[in-house]
């Protein structure tokens, strides 16, 4: 096998691996003993964070180099911003909403293989970022550690980020694009799911 065949594989077992957590420690914290833990699980346990986040590996990986690593930099950096401002109490308005629609907005863009500028790209992830990072902030356990916290879910999100990386490599192909815009849009009928209130 070829390294990129590798490390996709490795990937995507780790991702299974993380899956096979129980979910009761979602959001609630309850069986984590430190912030970190509680930051680490908080995205990859929420299917409305997963989607978005592999979204944004995802569409770096079709966009290419740089977005291929600019993408999966900027959602964590600007995302720990939005976590800050949620930790502090700033208000932001329809949060839940933000994060639904950065799913249905970045499968959409996977799906029709939309190959935005790179700044056009990297604002559209960092507004959606700004979200999911509040959501993360505000829903911190006052028991926690927030810097753990912090430290714990952009970790949690590079590696969501990684895994949507690791499925782009399948756009090698024309077959391999294919699946990765039809990846692109189921992530948008999720995304949907959650803004219309069915999941």
């Amino acid at each position: 096998m070829r390294r990129h065949e590798v490390a996709f594989f490795a990937i995507v077992a780790a991702a299974s691996l993380a899956f096979l957590s129980p979910p009761a420690v979602a959001h609630t914290g309850e069986g984590i003993n430190s912030g970190f833990a509680s930051g680490f699980w908080h995205p990859i346990l929420g299917w409305d964070h997963v989607v978005a986040m592999v979204a944004v590996g995802l569409w770096g990986a079709f966009l290419g180099l740089p977005a291929l690593w600019i993408l999966p930099v900027v959602f964590p950096l600007v995302m720990a911003f939005g976590g800050a401002l949620g930790v502090i109490g700033v208000p932001l308005p329809a949060v839940e909403t933000g994060i639904a629609l950065s799913g249905v907005v970045l499968g959409l863009l996977i799906a029709f293989a939309v190959r935005a500028p790179l700044w056009v790209a990297a604002v559209i992830v960092g507004v959606f970022a700004v979200f999911h990072g509040h959501a993360h902030g505000t829903e911190l356990p006052e028991a926690f550690n927030a810097y753990g916290y912090a430290v714990g879910f952009v970790v949690g999100t590079g590696l969501l980020h990684l895994a949507g990386i690791a499925l782009g490599f399948l756009t090698k192909s024309s077959v391999g694009a294919a699946a990765v815009r039809g990846v692109g849009g189921l992530i948008a009928l999720v995304g949907a799911a959650f803004l219309f209130g069915f999941a």
